[in-house]
């Protein structure tokens, strides 16, 4: 009787597979730690890129937020809060998502007068910002339920898209709130 090799695709390995099987499970494992993390990517968190300078100083370019997506189903935005918006203006200089800091809530009566910011009346301290507002005075408008405000920090003249031009917003176009930078490390800080 003549004996013949075994055949080597097929020969278990040191687990008892085949290193097709193996190969098979690794493949499946990938399929699903991908389809995983789209699936959070979609529904629970992103991750995001800051581009131009309408938040300096808080943002610069470049900066990477971890934006959750998850936390206006079970809260409200609120004042002060960083989010990522749907842009909602028209034309050239549109963009997909913009990044703004929320300064008016749903019932508040928003102005900048004398190049200071004026929620209902009273002025607003922001320590987030390194100068007042550069650009013309505006309104006094006041927001109807469901609309927001929001600026960048950024208010050097004519370096914020921001409410006083496309005006106010709804939640539904506020994808989610920037929680932290995460890169650069060196930058890394809660928001």
């Amino acid at each position: 009787m003549e004996e013949r090799e075994p055949d080597r695709k097929s020969a278990p390995g040191p687990s008892g597979k085949s290193w097709t099987a193996e190969l098979w499970d690794w493949v499946k494992t990938i399929v699903v730690a991908f389809v995983i993390m789209m699936l959070l990517n979609l529904f629970v968190f992103n991750l995001s890129m800051v581009k131009g300078q309408s938040m300096q100083p808080t943002l610069v370019e470049r900066d990477r937020l971890f934006v959750n997506k998850m936390v206006y189903h079970f809260d409200e935005p609120a004042r002060s809060d960083v989010i990522v918006l749907r842009d909602p203006s028209e034309g050239v200089g549109r963009k997909d998502y913009l990044v703004k800091r929320i300064v008016g809530l749903p019932g508040d009566t928003i102005e900048v007068k004398d190049h200071l910011l004026y929620v209902n009346g009273l002025k607003q301290a922001e320590s987030y910002t390194d100068i007042e507002v550069q650009d013309p005075d505006f309104g006094p408008i006041t927001l109807e339920p469901d609309h927001y405000f929001v600026m960048g920090d950024n208010r050097h003249e004519g370096k914020s898209k921001d409410s006083r031009i496309f005006g106010s917003i709804t939640s539904s176009e506020i994808v989610g709130k920037a929680e932290f930078i995460f890169w650069p490390f060196s930058e890394m800080k809660k928001l």
